[in-house]
This record gives structure tokens, sequence and C-alpha cells, in this order.
């Protein structure tokens, strides 16, 4: 692996400022990290239950209508993905440990892993739970040599999670999480374990090309099935095939837009930066049924807690919305949406509740609903948009409220109060971030 030219040394020495930010942003030769978890839920449910370790593990919903969310790399082996439904996950490894998922565990960790990345350099750029860009030109330490750098950067996530990771080195974003994909551990043969990785790749300045060019051509961001089909109809099958199409050529058969971008990013080229702390476009909680629920009733008890759920997290975050989104997935996986902008922007659980279930009164439910989502866009801090807000519903009394209602979760539990209509049999119902997001389990229909 070649190492990455070394960097100012100014930095090792100066406190991290505004100054230092911007010529990293702006170097001409940037070094950019790329750090992704090994199968992270999986992983991270086999460290707090060691027990599991070697077995089939897979996360996600274990009922009949439940999503494969992460599997370990012995699940992998017998053809278990994410995005899987759990039921023919079970039918190829029937020997697999089903793992509810933790939602709010995996986020823990994650935090703490962030925090690691911080620790090295303020441009972090968090994708998911599981990875992260980092801007690392001219951090301290990379003049070391940035395998080296890598490998601490592993062993410190190892020493303190018990997890393991792959880091891709190179001079943008596009290659780093191509050279990170190829660093991972690979799925070996049934009941063998995974083939171990290399754990850092680096793809030096100059090294692009020939490391892009035998790649399958839909390695690279936003080719997918239907692009890829008209690209093999004029003979392209990997980046290098693509790259030796003139612009031009590309920009007249797939616009102007896209082409430009093919051609770029087939020759390596991507100028964007990491983005550290990017603002939420929006904030939401969606959910997949056990069945489908039929009755308008049943789906507006559902809308309730979804909104109720959104509401708390943008409080959580600080933050308010204009824009209310209703999501219905029916049975037979149609997708529908429905949203209304407000004259105000709201965090306020009886505000969003009020839409989204006007909104779901325009909708017929009586195909059956397998999906129900709602979110809030349209998003600024809460105190800069209480500031022009003169609305009456959503204010100062209905802000108490929420906040006295916040109070009594925080220190009895998220089922300890709630609107009136989620009581049910079994008591108090809420949503959290994470809850059934895979699926609920069959005994909970």
């Amino acid at each position: 692996m070649a190492t990455v030219p070394g960097p100012d040394q100014t930095d090792d020495v100066a406190p991290v400022d505004e100054a230092v930010l911007d010529r990293r942003r702006n170097a001409r030769t940037r070094t950019i990290l790329h750090l992704d978890m090994d199968a992270f839920f999986a992983s991270a449910e086999i460290r707090r239950r060691p027990e599991l370790r070697g077995r089939p593990v897979v996360v996600g919903g274990d009922g009949r209508r439940g999503v494969v969310a992460a599997a370990s790399y012995e699940a992998r082996a017998y053809g278990v993905h994410s995005a899987m439904p759990s039921v023919r996950a079970r039918r190829l490894c029937p020997g697999a440990v089903f793992i509810h998922g933790d939602h709010a565990y995996y986020a823990e960790v994650s935090r703490r892993i962030m925090a690691i990345l911080r620790d090295v350099t303020p441009l972090v750029e968090p994708l998911s739970l599981d990875e992260a860009f980092c801007d690392v030109t001219g951090a301290p330490g990379v003049g070391d040599g940035i395998v080296e750098f890598a490998e601490r950067l592993r062993s410190q996530v190892r020493a303190a999670e018990g997890l393991e990771c792959a880091v891709g080195v190179a001079t943008n974003k596009f290659i780093a999480k191509l050279a990170s994909k190829r660093a991972k551990p690979r799925v070996g043969p049934p009941g063998s374990g995974p083939r171990p990785g290399v754990g850092v790749v680096v793809v030096a300045a100059g090294g692009e090309h020939s490391f892009l060019a035998g790649l399958p051509v839909d390695e690279i961001w936003g080719v997918g099935p239907a692009t890829l089909r008209r690209l093999a109809a004029i003979g392209v099958a990997t980046i290098g095939d693509l790259a030796a199409i003139p612009p031009g050529v590309l920009e007249q058969r797939f616009g102007t837009a896209t082409g430009a971008k093919l051609s770029a990013l087939a020759r390596g080229v991507d100028d964007r930066p990491v983005v550290a702390d990017r603002p939420a476009r929006s904030i939401g909680h969606e959910e997949t049924f056990a069945a489908d629920l039929v009755t308008p009733q049943a789906v507006a008890t559902e809308v309730l807690r979804l909104a109720d759920a959104t509401a708390e997290r943008l409080r959580e975050h600080g933050l308010e919305g204009r824009t209310v989104q209703l999501k219905i997935r029916y049975g037979d996986f149609t997708t529908i949406t429905r949203s209304q902008t407000l004259g105000a922007a709201t965090s306020s659980s009886h505000e969003i509740s009020r839409v989204a279930r006007r909104l779901l009164a325009e909708i017929d439910v009586s195909r059956g609903i397998r999906l129900a989502g709602v979110s809030v866009a349209n998003l600024a801090p809460a105190d800069e948009v209480r500031q022009l807000s003169f609305d009456v519903v959503d204010g100062p009394n209905r802000r108490n409220a929420d906040r006295a209602v916040e109070a009594v979760r925080d220190r009895f539990g998220p089922s300890a109060i709630a609107s009136a209509a989620l009581l049910g049999d079994d008591g108090i119902e809420v949503r959290r971030r994470g809850d059934q997001q895979w699926g609920r389990s069959d005994e909970r229909r």
C-alpha cells in the first residue's frame, strides 16, 4: 500500500481552528478516510452475548412481516442479507439465531465510535450508525504513515468496543468508500466462518484509475438496474469501459447532469467535501405491521403513536418543522405519501398527530395497510422559529404540556403517559426510534 503525502506539520502543534479546517477542506490533495463497521448490528449483539460467536446471527424483525437488518458473516454464508424478508432468511438458514433489533443500543455504541473519530479530526460525516467519512488531511499522526494511522484507529475501536471495522483511504469520498469495501472480511463457505479482510486499503493520489478500471460499473453511486442496462447496451461493463467514453457522448445519452457525473466518477473525480454535523432534512418514524390494518380506527391509532414518536425526536434535537408527511404502504407494496405545510413550525405531538390524521382521512385503508410512517420536514432550530411563531394552538401552553410529558417519561419510562387513544388492554403503548422498524414479532399481532 502506498502512503498519501504527509500533512502540514504545523497542525501537530497548533489547536484546530477554522483556518486549519479551511486548509484541510481546500487542500489540493485531500486524505479522506471511510470507516465501515463489520456486520455492525450483528457484531454488537454478539459482543454482549459471546455465546453466539461463530453462529449464524440475524438481526431484524422476527415475525412474518419482518425484514433482516443485518446478518453475521456466518449467516451471510447461507445467502442471508440485509433487506431480505425474515421468512426467506429462515428458509435459507434454519439454524440462524434471530434477534429483534435494539436500535437504542446500536445508537449508543455508534455515538462512542463517532467520538473516537472526532478525537482524530472534527471533520467527521456519519453516513449511518455504522459508517462515516473523515477528512484527516493534515491531522496529527497522519505524517507517521497513513496505513499506520488507519490501523491505530481500528485498534482504538477494537479496544474500546470489542468490534472490528474496515478503513478505506483515498483522495476523495467516492474512492475511499470503495476502498473500505475491499478491506472488509469475505463470506466463506457455510460453517467455515468469514475469510479475514486486509482491514485497510489505501488508494494513493495518482492510483485512482488503476484501482477503478476493473471494477463493475454498478459500483458507481447512482448506477441502478435501469442505468446498468443502458450502459450494457453500449458495451460498458467496467468503470474502465465507462472512463474511456468521451464525456460529451455520455451527456448526450444520459443527460447533461447524469452524464457529467458518470464521467467524473469513472475517472475518479469527486470534489464533495466531508460535511461535519450535517443538519437533518427531516425527522420521522415508520413501522411495518405484523398483519395488514384494514380499519380507519386501527390505522389512526398507529399514526397517533408514530406522530408522538416523531414529535419527541424533534424536541430531543431542539428542532421544529413546518411540513408534516404521512407515508402509507399497502399490502401489495404500493406506496403513497401525503403532506401538508403549516403556517408555523411545530414540534407539538398534538399538532403533528392532528395533521397526520387529517391526511389519513383522505386515504382508503380498506385495501390493507402494511406500513405507515409520519415525518416532519422544513426543519429549523426551535428557538429560532419560536421567535416568529404566533400560532395559538402551538403556543406556550402546548409547549409546556409537551415538556411536562417529557419530564414524566424521563422519570417513569416512555409508557408512563400518553394520549388516552393509545391506552389498550396491555396499558399505554408508544413508539420510540428503532421500535419494530424491521417488523413486529408475530406474538404482537
